[in-house]
């Protein structure tokens, strides 16, 4: 068996951001699944505080995943394609290794109660309308809208520490 991914599509590198790994990064605690949780130091104070603030108003967001490194990246995309999944799709619903905002610690995903993890009904839910009026006060952003300039799938669940709290 190969390890070795299939090369970047042509322009993909014209349409997506290469982020350095971090190196600098918190535990912000387990996720949904138990595991130990990390980010880079102004995300985790960031995170914490957005998730104090949306738990005293009766939101639950659940943190499914934050810093993830450029060879685990490479484990789900080659899991992915072990799978029989076509390349073009998996690209669609993962960044190439090194193109990951998770790579950076700086982005989460997150789940709400009433709504199964990584898929689009996310949007429904109570959390989701919160996040769209309150995440940018904490510093993050909705990375992947509609149509997002990336060429990736809407991803509601996943969001971003910019440090911007421009409203």
């Amino acid at each position: 068996m190969s390890h070795a991914l299939p090369p970047l599509p042509a322009g993909y590198e014209s349409r997506m951001e290469r982020f350095q790994e971090a190196t600098d990064l918190v535990s912000v605690g387990p996720d949904q699944q138990g595991r130990e949780t990390f980010l880079h130091p102004a995300a985790a104070e960031a995170w914490l505080d957005m998730r104090r603030t949306a738990t005293k108003e009766d939101m639950n967001l659940f943190l499914l995943s934050g810093f993830r490194s450029v060879a685990r990246q490479m484990e789900i995309l080659r899991a992915k394609l072990a799978r029989g999944l076509a390349w073009e799709e998996i690209l669609r619903q993962s960044a190439y290794p090194g193109f990951s905002e998770h790579h950076t610690g700086r982005a989460v995903d997150l789940a709400a109660p009433s709504c199964p993890e990584l898929i689009e009904a996310f949007e429904t839910t109570p959390e989701f309308s919160w996040l769209l009026s309150h995440a940018r006060k904490f510093g993050f952003s909705l990375s992947y809208p509609r149509q997002n300039r990336q060429g990736l799938a809407y991803e509601p669940w996943h969001w971003c520490f910019t440090g911007s709290t421009a409203a």
